[in-house]
């Protein structure tokens, strides 16, 4: 008896988070589409679905009829009660931090923004700095607050094994520092960390649905580079919260400095600071600047809209690094898509010749053909997504898909 439970508490637990994963992934259902999506009777729907509704969970939405079909009774679909819960996501990179109020069914509620300098985390350590402006999103929302469920945060770098913490970061005094741990404590909520290739991935399943099943390569040019890579829909790296280190792959042995150290990565020659330095005929051993005010790359780029040859010749140099780390990509994992990110999207006209060029000289490529290469020009709107979705999607297996029915309590 107690083992029959046992399994039928399981198979509610997994049909529960069927539709759940369902309403994240599509919006709004009505209930007879919603069966349809999971694959589960529609009996089992209603049953699940009018639990949800009792619990708060999902709400009974008026459905948008067709013109002209206004008729009968009104159409219901389900869809999540947005005050279920909220999660506060922070991005953490080169020259911003970014914290954002969402709630359960993914809506911005608020959101607060600060520049970040060399400096920023030497004057106050990373755990410290977060801790005060996550104080600062739950003070401007003490209603929100009281039923926050998360602390999801993206940042750039390696993490330690624990997740906790980064070893090492771009983002000087950044690594180090137990973060994880320490805001969990502080909060008495779950806190995790993310790396922002694994969330680029993400993200672009999200915002395009051609994407969601495909093999991609998602590439954010910017103030670092980085990539997210999806095989078939899923995402892969060297954990479960790894992304590859695209950024600092070798491109020219003993060649231009990066921020990491290193010399000859493909970052130094195609990050923001990398064609700086090319664009000003810095030598490639200089140290690289700590930072690159957006509004100083984004005035690389229209020079080279205007015909600027030194800068176009930089950003001629940056695709050719991200063309042959590509090159070197496609030997061990052949994408059908490729898709460029972040504010050296605006740049890709620039680059695109010099990338298709090493994609061309890939072994791969000449037998398969050249992947499709997509831009998307706002990188905050795939990492943010990634993170929202994620972060959403974790509340959902791990708190409600587990609540016990209603009339069992």
């Amino acid at each position: 008896m107690a083992r029959h439970a046992s399994d039928s508490d399981t198979v509610r637990r997994q049909n529960r988070g069927l539709v759940l994963e369902a309403l994240r992934l599509t919006g709004p259902l009505p209930r007879t589409q919603l069966a349809a999506q999971t694959g589960l009777s529609h009996a089992t729907i209603t049953a699940i679905t009018q639990d949800m509704v009792a619990q708060n969970l999902l709400r009974d939405l008026p459905a948008e009829r067709p013109e002209g079909k206004g008729r009968g009774r009104p159409a219901v679909d389900v869809g999540f009660n947005r005050a279920a819960a909220y999660v506060a996501l922070v991005e953490v990179d080169v020259n911003r931090t970014r914290l954002s109020l969402v709630d359960y069914g993914g809506t911005l509620v608020d959101r607060i923004e600060s520049a970040n300098d060399p400096d920023t985390f030497r004057q106050a350590p990373a755990p410290e700095y977060l801790a005060t402006r996550i104080d600062q999103l739950r003070s401007r929302n003490p209603v929100e607050a009281a039923n926050l469920r998360r602390v999801a945060i993206s940042l750039q770098g390696i993490l330690d094994r624990n997740g906790t913490g980064l070893k090492w970061s771009p983002i000087t005094h950044l690594a180090g520092h137990d973060i994880g741990g320490s805001l969990s404590r502080r909060f008495g909520i779950p806190v995790s960390l993310h790396k922002r290739g694994r969330l680029l991935a993400e993200g672009t399943r999200w915002l395009d649905p051609d994407l969601r099943d495909a093999s991609v390569a998602t590439v954010f040019v910017g103030s670092t580079v980085a990539m997210g890579i999806t095989f078939r829909g899923e995402i892969l790296g060297r954990s479960d919260e790894g992304a590859t280190e695209f950024g600092h792959m070798n491109h020219v042995p003993e060649g231009a400095l990066c921020r990491c150290g290193m010399r000859g990565c493909v970052e130094a020659y195609a990050a923001d600071y990398g064609v700086l330095r090319t664009a000003y005929s810095v030598p490639d051993h200089h140290a690289p600047a700590a930072t690159v005010p957006p509004a100083q790359y984004e005035g690389l780029i229209s020079r080279a809209y205007q015909g600027d040859r030194a800068v176009t010749h930089a950003f001629n140099l940056a695709g050719r690094a991200i063309g042959f780390g590509l090159n070197r990509l496609m030997a061990v994992f052949d994408p059908a898509h490729i898709v460029v990110v972040g504010p050296g999207a605006r740049a890709f006209p620039f680059m695109q010749t010099e990338i298709e060029a090493a994609l061309a000289a890939s072994l791969v490529c000449r037998v398969n053909g050249t992947p499709e290469i997509r831009t998307h020009l706002d990188e905050s709107e795939p990492i943010f997504r990634g993170l929202t979705m994620k972060t959403l999607h974790e509340v959902d297996q791990a708190e409600f898909a587990v609540l016990p029915a209603v009339e069992a309590r």
